[in-house]
């Protein structure tokens, strides 16, 4: 794994290395007793995130994602899972502050095919200086801090870098097949959250179809009177609806079962 470049801090008045932690921006040295103030918006943290996940129950939260509304139903049976992967993600962290309030953005800091990693929920408390350790199962960065900065330029125009970080998130990558076709999915290993871009899930037209014959069938008996008939039509459409409910009921519970 090539050496990653990452800011080191040093006290102005005697030189030694210095250690900021989440949220300081006065720091006293520990060598001298000066303090130091750290603008982070000039300075490029490396952080990772603890997993808590280990194979088994990463395995676990794939199985119930794909048992869930999302996907198809039954594609924890029908689905075969045929590789699993851990490794450190690179993500490019910046904190920013516009007219709108502060927010997160992600960017990938290498290639991937699951682009969900960016909607990642990555709490700062949660964030740990990065350990050389994690090199042997860390992805190393590609994609340049200049490139993700001219991107986030794009995505939001005016904003404020307060803090700009390269963020090693820990992730299981299953490989998996399913009518002949290979799909990927991540288990965030911190969290538990299942992340993927392309999947079998539902169709919607069944849903559609049930949706649409339900609206025609009360738009034709709410039509009836203004057909003529007064008070006689109005209390047959009444009727008539109360008898067609659970038949539309149970057809679109048939419908949510099936697909």
């Amino acid at each position: 794994m090539p050496e990653i470049q990452s800011t080191r801090l040093n006290c102005t008045q005697c030189g030694g290395e210095l250690h900021p932690a989440e949220g300081e921006s006065f720091i006293t040295c520990p060598f001298c007793a000066a303090t130091v103030y750290v603008d982070k918006s000039l300075v490029v943290f490396h952080h990772a995130l603890r997993p808590t996940l280990d194979p088994q129950k990463a395995a676990a939260a794939l199985n119930r994602w794909m048992s869930g509304s999302q996907t198809i139903k039954n594609l924890d049976q029908k689905a075969q899972v045929t590789a699993s992967t851990f490794e450190y993600f690179p993500l490019w962290y910046f904190k920013t502050k516009a007219a709108g309030g502060e927010k997160i953005e992600l960017q990938p800091a290498a290639a991937t095919s699951v682009t969900e990693l960016t909607k990642m929920a990555i709490p700062a408390g949660d964030l740990e200086p990065y350990d050389l350790s994690l090199d042997v199962q860390a992805t190393p960065p590609t994609v340049p801090l200049e490139a993700a900065r001219q991107w986030l330029d794009q995505a939001r125009p005016g904003a404020q870098v307060l803090e700009s970080a390269l963020v090693h998130v820990p992730i299981y990558v299953f490989k998996y097949i399913y009518k002949s076709q290979t799909y990927t999915a991540v288990v965030e290993a911190a969290t538990g959250v299942v992340l993927a871009n392309i999947f079998p899930a539902k169709s919607e037209a069944p849903f559609v179809l049930v949706a649409g014959v339900t609206a025609m069938v009360y738009l034709g008996l709410a039509s009836l009177p203004l057909m003529g008939g007064g008070a006689i039509n109005t209390g047959l459409a009444f009727i008539l609806a109360l008898l067609a409910a659970p038949f539309l009921l149970g057809w679109a519970a048939w419908v949510a079962n099936k697909v």
